[in-house]
């Protein structure tokens, strides 16, 4: 059996460090839910895809149900609803606001972007200005801005 010098074995360490965390985890499994008439809802699942994340797109003629289900006050209401590890995601939030979310891990429902603003991930086209991400908090349907992108 052949036995490996120290500096090999410092340099695999080395080299396994220098791989992207996400090379070494398996994506994160989220589920999309959409209207079946919506085509934008793709373009934000494509987006999730090359950021990490395994996306699961779920047609449902019920999208009002499921944010009445999940708190979300209906001035936060977007075109999906995305469920993270323990959060949702309303529209087309993007990766900035989502990590921070995930680092973070407030004690919050989720994040919201209501409407479709146009330049964001899978609303394409210029973005008129900053976009406020609202966060859904428990309780009362209360919200504040969470970050502006």
């Amino acid at each position: 059996m052949a036995m490996i010098n120290r500096r090999s074995a410092l340099m695999l360490a080395a080299s396994i460090f220098a791989l992207p965390v996400r090379a070494l985890a398996a994506p994160m499994r989220v589920t999309l839910y959409k209207n079946p008439q919506c085509p934008c809802c793709e373009g934000h699942a494509a987006y999730l895809n090359k950021n990490g994340f395994s996306v699961d797109i779920v047609e449902t003629d019920d999208l009002l149900a499921m944010f009445r289900e999940a708190q979300v006050p209906s001035r936060l209401e977007g075109c999906h609803l995305i469920k993270m590890d323990g959060y949702v995601v309303i529209g087309h939030v993007p990766m900035e606001a989502i990590r921070k979310l995930l680092t973070e891990r407030p004690k919050i429902i989720g994040l919201s972007i209501p409407g479709m603003p146009v330049g964001l991930p899978g609303m394409e086209g210029p973005r008129s200005g900053p976009i406020a991400v609202y966060e859904i908090a428990p309780g009362a349907g209360r919200s504040r801005v969470f970050m502006t992108v």
